[in-house]
C-alpha cells in the first residue's frame, strides 16, 4: 500500500508499506466506530462482539489486548503494536541465520509506530547493494477490503485513550478510484505528478520551520490531507484540463484549492460518508454510511492560517525553495538498521 505502490511518492523509493491482516479469535468480532472526543480526525475504537456471549475462553485475549472504555472492552492498537513487534523480533531471529549469506536483516521500532524490517543484499546476489525499508503495519480486518490499523491518522494528540485508537485503511478503494481516472484522464495527465511535487514542496519547506510549527505543519498537510484535497478537486472539473501540458495551472489550482480549505477550516474526507463518489468506484456499504469527517476540525483557526499563508509562501517561493533545500545534505535520512 502507501505512495510507493500508487507512484507518487517522494524520494526513498526503496521504502514500503505493507498491511499485514491479523485475525481475532473465530469467536469475536469488531466492532468499529469513530471515536469521540478530542484527537486525530478519522481516528476509530474497536469494540468486540463475542458471539456466544463473554465467557471465560474471552478473558485472556480480553486482558492481554483490550482496554476498558465506557464499560466495555475495546481492541487497544498499543497492546496489539506491542505484541506484534515482539512476535515480529522472535520470527526474525528464528529465520536471520538462514538469510545471513543472502542479506543483513534488522528490525527497528519507535514507541507507538510500525516496526521496519531494513534488508540490505550482500553484493554476491546482486550488482550493487540496494538497501530496502519495508514498514510493517498490523491490520485488523473488516471485511470489503477495509482495516483497522494500529497507525491512527495524524492530528493533534490529547486523546484520553490514546492506545484504543485505530485508523480506517481503505487502500483499496483509493486504487480503485486512482484506477478509474487513469482510464478517464488524458494518457498524459499530470494529476499524480502535481501531488508528487506538492508532497515534495512540502518536505523541503519543512527544512526551514521550527518548532512547533514544523510539526504541526506536516501534520496538518499530511500525505493523506494532500490526497483528498487533490480527488476532491478532480472530481470538480474536466479531467482533460489534466494533460501534462497544463501541469502549472493544475499545481496551481491545487494549492489555492488547498489554501482555501484550510482558511474556511473545511476538508471533508473523500470517502467517509461521501455521496458524490462516481458509481464506477464502488465502495463498502461501511463507507457509505459512516458519519461524514472533516479532517481539519481538530486544528485551531490560528494554526491552520498560518499553515495557508505558508503554503501560498512556498508556492510562491517554490524555485528558490528547491534550489536551498534540494542538495543531499538536507534529505532525510532513512533510519538505520
Amino acid at each position: 500500500i502507501g505512495s510507493a505502490y500508487e507512484q507518487h511518492k517522494v524520494r526513498s523509493p526503496d521504502c514500503f508499506d505493507i498491511l499485514v491482516p491479523l485475525r481475532l479469535p473465530p469467536h469475536l468480532e469488531p466492532q468499529p466506530r469513530c471515536a469521540d472526543g478530542p484527537g486525530p480526525c478519522g481516528a476509530f475504537v474497536c469494540g468486540l462482539r463475542a458471539r456466544d456471549g463473554w465467557t471465560r475462553r474471552c478473558r485472556p485475549f480480553a486482558e492481554g489486548f483490550c482496554v476498558e472504555l465506557q464499560g466495555r472492552s475495546h481492541l487497544s492498537s498499543g497492546l496489539v503494536l506491542r505484541w506484534f513487534q515482539g512476535h515480529l523480533q522472535r520470527c526474525l531471529g528464528a529465520v536471520r541465520y538462514r538469510l545471513q549469506e543472502r542479506c543483513r536483516v534488522s528490525l527497528s521500532a519507535c514507541p507507538g509506530q510500525p516496526p521496519t524490517l531494513h534488508i540490505l543484499p550482500c553484493s554476491d546476489y546482486v550488482c550493487c547493494h540496494i538497501s530496502m525499508a519495508v514498514r510493517l503495519i498490523p491490520a485488523i480486518p473488516l471485511g470489503d477490503a477495509l482495516y483497522l490499523t494500529a497507525l491512527p491518522p495524524e492530528g493533534p494528540h490529547g486523546s484520553p485513550a490514546p492506545e484504543a485508537l485505530w485508523g480506517l485503511n481503505a487502500s483499496r478503494q483509493e486504487q480503485r478510484l486512482l484506477g478509474w481516472l487513469k482510464e478517464q484522464a488524458p494518457a498524459a495527465s499530470c494529476h499524480l505528478k502535481c501531488l508528487q511535487i506538492l508532497k515534495g514542496l512540502r518536505d523541503l519547506r519543512g527544512h526551514g520551520l521550527e518548532e512547533p510549527f514544523c510539526s504541526q505543519w506536516r501534520r496538518v498537510l499530511s500525505s493523506y490531507v494532500l490526497k483528498t484535497a487533490l480527488f476532491s478537486l478532480l472530481l470538480q472539473g474536466p479531467l482533460e484540463a489534466w494533460d501534462e501540458q497544463f501541469l502549472v495551472e493544475r499545481l496551481e489550482d491545487l494549492v489555492l484549492y488547498l489554501r482555501d480549505c484550510l482558511r474556511k477550516q473545511v476538508l471533508m474526507d473523500f470517502f467517509l460518508g461521501n455521496t458524490s463518489i462516481p458509481e464506477a468506484v464502488a465502495l463498502p456499504r461501511f463507507l457509505k454510511e459512516a458519519a461524514p469527517v472533516n479532517l481539519l476540525s481538530a486544528f485551531d483557526g490560528p494554526t491552520l492560517d498560518l499553515v495557508a499563508f505558508q503554503l501560498i509562501s512556498t508556492w510562491v517561493q517554490a524555485p528558490h525553495i528547491i534550489r536551498m533545500y534540494s542538495s543531499p545534505r538536507y534529505w532525510r535520512p532513512v533510519p538505520a538498521p
